[in-house]
């Protein structure tokens, strides 16, 4: 490409200064462009518009508003800012690469050498300089901050080398002032998941760096590498916010510390862990905005949030949420604590951890270090007069029989249990030692509970379904009950909905998640059969008679509602 020879054809440039600009770039060793725009003989927008016609390559005209972490991360600042080369969004999985110089053979080449190495596809923008440097900027202002804190440490500690001879800093003054870099290095952390809408943040020490990762919508994304100089100042520093022991560092210790964000509380929980590496920190972000959930915004198709409502207004029984843990068991529960959350009513609860503080309500902190057990708690419990119980999960034979004694004397029992689906909720309970003529009595609702991402609203792309999608969906939909086929009506032709990626959802596709569920309620018919064959396969046949929603049913209905994608719902749902 001559740009030079082009930019004479329009009139853009004369003979003379096309001399003058290749005098100056032997002599200062700068590109055409540079000194094209240094020497103002041209507007930049208008240089690059040119230049984005003769290379045949989109132009990039305006900074992103925002761009994820994770495309950031992909190609390390120093490599940007040498090769003017940057990662600028995803599309459809291949990653859209800026270049101020896209016909740099080096730049081209270490492109190449970063996509192997990190595993992406790409293509190629053209970017001006100032868009450049405007999206240079963009990678993580926590990044920067963290930087600035960095090398204010760095200059504490010198500072402290230098006057080690002469004397020792042992005051209040001293220690602060070293602290504060490390500091506002948790802060800067901390906020970044509050504002990102992180539900946790993992601090793991590597081999030769501090990684930082933030869950957002259920997956973990790498957002920050750290020196693995500043780990200790890091986990102790953490340590102190939650009230743990700073020097010991063998054994997990748990915690939690809160603050307030935009005129509202935050908790954070922190887990402790040694690794071969050094101690790793888990840190669960509580944000009641997150954790209070209206019963209606669970994501519960409509039947079933009757069916929910229908139960906590019966006296006594017991409402179990079963799932793999972070599918939001406790959310539910919390949602229905809050519908029973009465002034007329005692309600306590004994969990472990205690998620979230809610008003109102007796929450008890399990504490098996003093031998406060789920069992001697439940024991506790019942003499508080209760009349609604939670328990944060059944874990044994001993809690399990508690738990049925205390729905079976007139309780409304709250509790989670781990089994694969709702159907699995009967034979684990009798697996646990409750005999079957119990389960009838006490057992009120069985709920099943998957969490799935829903697609960005901003970037969805609407498309035909496959045969095999459409098969798929069909299939499901015929199982459903005759008069949920009537209101759930499978449209012709079929349109679903894929992730594209956008800013407004850091370029995933998705942005925020909800349920998707099966609720099995206990029927008479279904008490006479535990009588006879307790079996999940018997328990199977009951529910389909019962007409309950499977969870993947439920998934694929808000699939073809255009709120998650089909992929999703084969990602977390299982087949029934």
């Amino acid at each position: 490409m001559d740009l030079l020879k082009v930019l004479v054809q329009k009139g853009k440039l004369n003979q003379k200064q096309v001399q003058e600009i290749n005098e100056k770039v032997v002599d200062s060793g700068q590109r055409v462009e540079e000194v094209i725009i240094a020497e103002k003989l041209m507007a930049e927008a208008d240089l690059f518009q040119i230049k984005s016609e003769i290379l045949d390559l989109p132009l990039i005209s305006e900074v992103p508003k925002s761009i994820s972490s994770d495309i950031l991360s992909l190609i390390p600042r120093d490599s940007a800012e040498h090769y003017y080369l940057i990662p600028i969004g995803r599309k459809d999985e291949i990653v859209e690469i800026g270049m101020v110089y896209p016909q740099d053979i080096q730049a081209r080449e270490a492109l190449k050498f970063l996509s192997r190495r990190s595993g992406f596809d790409y293509n190629i923008f053209l970017v001006s300089p100032s868009v450049f440097r405007g999206i240079l900027d963009k990678y993580q202002t926590a990044e920067r901050e963290v930087k600035e804190a960095l090398e204010s440490l760095e200059d504490e500690l010198e500072k402290e080398r230098g006057e080690l001879s002469l004397k020792v800093d042992t005051s209040e003054a001293g220690r602060t002032m070293e602290q504060a870099p490390v500091i506002k290095m948790v802060a800067v952390i901390l906020r970044e998941a509050v504002e990102g809408r992180a539900s946790d943040v993992h601090i793991e020490p590597m081999q030769d760096k501090l990684r930082v990762r933030f869950r957002l919508d259920g997956m973990l994304h790498s957002s920050l590498f750290l020196p693995l100089k500043v780990h200790a100042a890091v986990i102790s520093r953490l340590k102190i916010l939650a009230h743990l022991k700073i020097d010991e560092t063998r054994i997990p210790q748990d915690g939690r510390f809160s603050t307030r964000f935009q005129s509202r509380r935050i908790d954070f929980r922190i887990s402790t862990l040694p690794t071969t590496q050094g101690e790793k920190a888990a840190i669960r972000v509580l944000d009641p905005e997150q954790g209070f959930a209206d019963i209606s915004k669970l994501g519960a198709l409509p039947e079933q949030e009757a069916i929910l409502k229908e139960a906590i207004k019966m006296p006594f029984g017991m409402i179990l949420a079963t799932g793999p843990t972070g599918s939001g068991k406790t959310t539910t529960l919390y949602s229905l604590l809050r519908l029973l959350n009465q002034e007329e009513s005692n309600v306590v609860t004994l969990e472990d951890p205690v998620e979230y503080f809610i008003e109102g309500v007796n929450q008890s902190q399990i504490r098996p270090e003093i031998n406060y057990s789920f069992i001697r708690g439940l024991r506790q419990l019942v003499r508080q007069d209760p009349d609604v119980i939670m328990v944060g999960e059944i874990r044994d034979d001993e809690t399990a029989s508690l738990a049925v004694h205390a729905a079976l004397t007139g309780h409304i029992l709250l509790s989670t249990l781990h089994t694969n689906n709702a159907v699995g909720v009967i034979p684990r309970l009798i697996d646990m030692g409750i005999d079957p003529f119990l389960v009838g009595p006490t057992l009120r609702l069985a709920i099943a509970q998957r969490l799935v991402r829903c697609l960005c609203p901003e970037c969805k792309k609407k498309v035909i379904a496959t045969d095999a999608q459409r098969e798929l969906i069909a299939k499901h939909y015929q199982a459903l009950p005759t008069h949920l086929q009537k209101k759930y009506v499978l449209p012709d032709p079929l349109y679903i909905y894929q992730p594209v990626g956008c800013e407004a959802c850091n370029f995933s596709g998705y942005k925020g998640r909800l349920g998707v569920f099966e609720v099995l309620k206990m029927t008479d018919n279904l008490a006479d059969i535990l009588l006879k064959d307790t079996s999940e396969e018997k328990v199977a046949q009951e529910a389909e008679r019962q007409e309950m929603i499977t969870m993947r049913q439920s998934g694929l209905i808000r699939v073809v509602e255009g709120l998650t994608s089909i992929e999703e719902i084969l990602r977390t749902t299982v087949d029934s």
